[in-house]
């Protein structure tokens, strides 16, 4: 730390480190951005050996003709489609079947040839709403995707005067997902810099305390920006589009917070020393090891993601360990130089002066500070009763495995896709489809097509299943029917579509592909196709989502532990302590819970949601954990350094009063960078920020300025145990 403190600070090494952070930046702005390898299709995000996945690979095996990217066209009209408003329709069909300038269309439905009663297939049963099939080649670019979903709906516009064109299903989310995170991270860029400016020079009333800390952020989101785009350019890892605004967000926050604990420590010292080349190197060494500690905690928090099988968890952890490792170096080397090069100036115009007293100058937090030490029992237990309460809340949270409900509500995708959801049956909006294997390949003789009856009779007893697509005897014996294949061409698969009751993302769903995936043995056995040469899959959305929460779940419990163990282990490093890294853990934790409790009831209550993201728990518990902890690992450490000088209880008084008015205003600069992601249009985005929001305001003022100041004084001596040192030098000083 020492040499650390002496490179960052003196007059040789703050223009060395200057001159590396200009050279990087400025020879890694030939390399691609980050915001070029973006990526939002989710191909790759289950692991290869659980059951949907499996039987995905199956029907592209089986069926390699019928897969591909599918678009659903949604023309709605006020009232019934009737035979002059429905050759609209006929000519946008006509269009995609023989016009259309695409190379993307893997194949339609030619609408315009079929006669009126087969027309009525396609529409809902009021007339009001056609849906007809597009499937798009596969492994397309996302541009590609939503130059032709555009496409088609810019041509609608212009034929349909009786109705709208809307185009939803996995190809209209993908082509609205790339329009609507067009602008969204240069609105958020602008956002956060504009909002970390104003809140910068309200608390400090100082222009350069605002401007040099977004200096750093600039070289760091640079060297960031490339830095990721050279991996993902290169196929190290993916980045998906919402990451992108989360590590922007990350960067800043971290980045401010590291800004702030440097320069208010910095500020101490020119309050005892006049050059502040040795004023820096003391305030480093102050507040270099609780950084590298803190910043150490962020960074194995997200590498523990690696650990988790479900893609997306995974593919955020290089991307935020990257990042906080760079914002982690910027933090001790980048921003103690900013500060030294400019010096006293930077505290214009309130420049600190050779003889003030710190303590004086935060007497607010003083006073919290004597509250809590001469009051813990009361101060500790009110906020715990608070916490507690808020917590109690997780057992109500409805979890969402519907990404569209993400979206905002006027979204084309979205609309359509609920057209369909109000106009059609629930179940047809993602229909599973069930193959069976066959290695001897069907006969279709009497007793295998008795043996499918039955285990479509099977199928149609259970709760949940409305119908299904399997022929009658007399379709089994054709081996399909209305043109629909029920054979491949090797005759060893046999599939068909099962059509829920209910709508097809509801856990009650998700339950029934569990189940049905369990007992698929026994369905074949009480059909009478239990010998071993059949096999049975379920694939779709339906079986797709019972997987991903299933394996969703799996590494929330995994990753959460290994987290809590990991920063455990950390913390014992640091404070040398077994005792205060228990109580500092346990206090995150519970402020993780109340935090997602509160939000929940925040949520359901007044802005009436009815569903939160199965993705956010995960991720609100990593940043919250791993971030929640900087404000603990610098009170701790202040207070253990005044505990050498003073009493236990004093060193805690004290150590509230100097660390109040810094941990305070990075835990609202932290929050309010969070806060921002809330301006974002995807819903997943904004309960992700409230909960993040939300958890750093109750860790920088209820844990760190309340609950674990009352716990250190009622432990006393017993915080650093087994230090006996340290706890021999309390003794001393009482």
């Amino acid at each position: 730390m020492r040499k650390l403190a002496t490179i960052a600070s003196s007059r040789k090494g703050v223009w060395m480190i200057l001159f590396f952070w200009v050279a990087i930046a400025g020879f890694l702005s030939m390399a691609p951005s980050a915001n070029d390898y973006t990526v939002n299709t989710g191909e790759n995000d289950l692991p290869k050996d659980v059951q949907s996945v499996i039987a995905s690979e199956k029907v592209n095996e089986y069926f390699p003709d019928e897969g591909g990217l599918l678009a659903l066209l949604v023309f709605q009209s006020q009232t019934e489609w009737n035979e002059e408003s429905v050759s609209e329709v006929d000519q946008v069909s006509r269009w995609l079947d023989e016009e259309a300038p695409f190379t993307t269309i893997d194949s339609i439905v030619p609408f315009h040839q079929f006669p009126d009663h087969v027309k009525e297939m396609f529409a809902s049963e009021d007339g009001s709403t056609i849906v007809l099939p597009v499937v798009l080649f596969e492994n397309l670019e996302m541009a590609e995707i939503h130059h032709t979903v555009s496409g088609i709906e810019e041509y609608g516009q212009t034929v349909l005067e009786n109705g709208t064109l809307l185009v939803t299903g996995p190809a209209g989310i993908a082509s609205d997902t790339i329009a609507i995170f067009s602008n969204a991270d240069l609105v958020l860029l602008f956002s956060t810099i504009l909002l970390v400016l104003i809140l910068l020079i309200v608390i400090y009333r100082s222009p350069l305390l605002a401007i040099i800390p977004l200096v750093a952020v600039a070289f760091t989101y640079q060297i960031v920006d490339r830095v990721l785009g050279l991996f993902a350019a290169n196929g190290v890892f993916e980045i998906e589009s919402q990451s992108i605004s989360i590590v922007m967000i990350l960067l800043f926050g971290a980045t401010i917070d590291y800004s702030l604990f440097v320069f208010s420590r910095f500020k101490e010292q020119l309050r005892i020393r006049e050059d502040k080349h040795k004023a820096m190197e003391e305030a480093v060494r102050g507040v270099a090891e609780p950084i590298i500690y803190s910043g150490g905690t962020v960074f194995a928090a997200m590498l523990v993601l690696l650990l988790a099988q479900y893609g997306p968890y995974q593919n955020f952890a290089p991307v935020f360990a990257i990042t906080i490792a760079i914002v982690l170096l910027a933090g001790i080397t980048l921003i103690p130089a900013l500060f030294t090069l400019v010096g006293r100036r930077s505290f214009w115009p309130f420049i600190p002066k050779v003889g003030e007293k710190t303590l004086e100058k935060n007497r607010f937090w003083g006073k919290v500070g004597s509250f809590v030490t001469n009051k813990p029992i009361i101060a500790g237990g009110l906020v715990l009763l608070f916490l507690v309460i808020n917590a109690t809340n997780l057992t109500n949270i409805n979890y969402s495995f519907n990404i569209i409900q993400s979206f905002p509500e006027d979204m084309n995708s979205r609309v359509g896709f609920e057209q369909i959801e109000e106009r059609f049956p629930a179940g047809e909006l993602a229909p599973t489809t069930v193959l069976l294997e066959n290695k001897d390949g069907f006969t279709l003789t009497e007793e295998e097509i008795v043996a499918l009856e039955n285990l479509n009779q099977e199928l149609l007893q259970l709760d949940g299943i409305s119908s299904t697509t399997l022929p009658d005897r007399e379709g089994l014996e054709s081996g399909g029917s209305h043109g629909v294949r029920l054979l491949n061409d090797s005759e060893q698969a046999l599939k068909f579509d099962l059509v829920l009751s209910m709508n097809p993302y509801d856990q009650q769903s998700l339950d029934l592909l569990d189940y049905l995936s369990a007992e698929k043995d026994e369905l074949l056995k009480n059909s009478g196709l239990e010998s071993e040469q059949y096999a049975l899959h379920f694939a779709g959305e339906t079986a797709k989502s019972a997987d991903i929460r299933s394996i969703s779940n799996w590494d929330t419990w995994v990753v959460a532990s290994i987290v809590t163990f990991v920063i455990f282990i950390m913390l014992l490093l640091h404070t040398r302590s077994f005792v205060a890294p228990i109580y500092m853990m346990s206090t995150i934790l519970l402020s993780f819970a109340s935090a997602l409790g509160f939000s929940w009831l925040v949520f359901e209550h007044v802005f009436g949601f009815e569903g939160m993201s199965y993705r956010i728990p995960l991720y609100a518990f990593v940043f919250l954990v791993a971030l929640g902890v900087d404000y603990n690992i610098m009170l701790i450490s202040r207070i253990r350094e005044e505990n050498r000088k003073f009493t236990i209880k004093e060193a805690t008084q004290r150590g509230v009063a100097l660390t109040g008015g810094v941990i305070s205003s990075a835990g609202i600069l932290l929050a309010a960078t969070f806060a921002v992601l809330m301006t974002q249009p995807i819903l997943e985005l904004f309960m992700f920020g409230f909960i993040v929001s939300v958890g750093i305001i109750m860790d920088a003022f209820l844990i760190r300025g309340m609950l674990v100041p009352a716990i250190v004084t009622l432990l006393g001596q017993w915080n650093w145990w087994p230090s006996k040192e340290q706890i021999k030098k309390s003794r001393e000083v009482s």
